[in-house]
């Protein structure tokens, strides 16, 4: 095979490598990483990318979240030629890519539980029954039934009276925003809580639900669309990334 045939492999497989390394460097574990760049000697001279495409499972984020699958498409991208030889990517301009990101009733869980959620579920700040009241959540269980609804179990602590209260109920899991947000909160077994303090809790679960929290550096995302089947999330995010991670 002549020496140019083999030639654009060579360059795809260092930046692949290169790309490889950076995202994974933004994980704490992750089972699977898979890039694909397009691309071919002329135009790397350029700055010129034709096209990218990665998918990973198991991937666990710094704060202990994690997503089952990734999958991210992106078009033509202009990188610095000079960096790309030494097998670095190094953006030339903001680019943007469309991402699909798939959530498993267990990862749920664990990111739930993890110390960087449970974290922000202590000492809330709730106003209710005509006084401020300070409330921790503990031992949180999610299931996602399917129909869109996400059903939850969790023990709530309230710091003023040392009562502790077991709650269950059901919501709807919509998009608004930037957010996973819930809407139409049922409580089936009947152990309703105070008008004050579920609209509390639920602000609380909205900010939680922001895309945000999953955001690697250098990259910022907006959520698109959002699916909630039984036993898993579905979304599908765009990514504005600024830098690519090194």
């Amino acid at each position: 095979m002549p020496e140019n045939d083999k030639q654009p492999g060579l360059a795809e497989q260092a930046l692949n490598k290169a790309a490889e390394m950076g995202l994974t460097s933004q994980l704490r574990d992750v089972e699977k990483m898979d890039v694909a760049i397009k691309t071919n000697p002329l135009k790397l001279i350029q700055g010129e990318v034709e096209a990218v495409s990665v998918e990973g499972e198991g991937l666990l984020m710094q704060k202990d979240l994690r997503v089952e699958k990734l999958e991210v498409q992106a078009g033509r991208i202009s990188i610095n030629p000079l960096a790309a030889a030494l097998g670095k990517i190094e953006l030339e301009q903001p680019t943007e890519a469309t991402a699909r990101v798939l959530l498993t009733e267990a990862d749920l869980n664990r990111s739930l539980n993890s110390e960087y959620i449970r974290g922000m579920l202590q000492n809330l700040q709730i106003e209710a029954e005509g006084r401020a009241l300070s409330v921790d959540v503990q031992q949180v269980e999610a299931k996602l039934p399917g129909e869109e609804r996400l059903w939850m179990r969790s023990r709530l602590s309230i710091h003023q009276t040392g009562e502790t209260q077991e709650v269950t109920f059901t919501a709807r899991l919509v998009r608004s925003g930037n957010r996973i947000a819930l809407e139409d909160i049922q409580y089936p077994e009947g152990g309703d809580l105070s008008p004050e303090l579920t609209a509390g809790l639920q602000v609380k679960a909205n900010e939680l639900g922001n895309i945000s929290n999953f955001e690697l550096d250098g990259m910022s995302l907006r959520l698109q669309t959002l699916e909630v089947r039984r036993g898993e999330i579905d979304l599908t995010v765009e990514i504005y990334a600024e830098q690519f991670p090194s």
